[in-house]
């Protein structure tokens, strides 16, 4: 896992004519061995994760098991705070009456939920990145309103610059580019 004090040296940046084409490009870079690629594009591209080779997101699992332990800590905390340390007899009910804590415990449950998914989030997707060299490409501005992409980082075990180069010419890219961390 990259760290947001170790900045990537580089990449290569490939542009593309269609979603299609992109799709097409994706498969082509997985097919080839390169393990730390991605594809830019203004709107989701439906099969791109497929394509990618990418697996499902651990983010639900997160959040599930932070909203559990949410969940488990609030039930512990109303059990002991009225069965245990503070004991009230109040018309010879039981000392534990959790139907009168469910509104609490299942707000704390959907607050941890919601802490776990942004942490998840933050952490899961290396955030906050305080640079990515990407920016430093100027076509790389057309990705928000009709460019697609496929950018290939420097620190990849099958990196080779004029081979990343050649090849993302032969699968069909245009202006490729190579992009300085620097």
């Amino acid at each position: 896992m990259r760290s947001i004090f170790k900045p990537l040296r580089g990449l290569v940046l490939a542009e593309f004519e269609s979603p299609a084409a992109l799709l097409d490009a994706a498969r082509k870079v997985r097919e080839a061995g390169y393990e730390k690629f991605d594809c830019h594009s203004p709107f989701p591209v439906h099969g791109m994760d497929e394509a990618m080779g990418l697996n499902r997101s651990p983010l639900g699992y997160v959040v599930g098991v932070v909203g559990s332990l949410g969940l488990l800590g609030m039930l512990g905390l109303t059990w002991w705070t009225s069965a245990v340390d503070y004991k009230f007899l109040i018309s010879g009910k039981p000392f534990f009456s959790w139907q009168a804590y469910i509104p609490i415990i299942f707000a704390i449950t959907v607050l941890c939920s919601a802490f776990g998914a942004f942490f998840g989030m933050l952490s899961l997707n290396q955030l906050p990145r305080l640079f990515h060299p990407i920016f430093n490409s100027e076509r790389f501005a057309k990705v928000t309103d009709g460019g697609f992409f496929v950018s290939i980082q420097s620190d990849d075990p099958s990196y080779d610059e004029n081979k990343v180069v050649a090849f993302l010419q032969s699968i069909g890219g245009r202006n490729v580019e190579v992009v300085n961390g620097d």
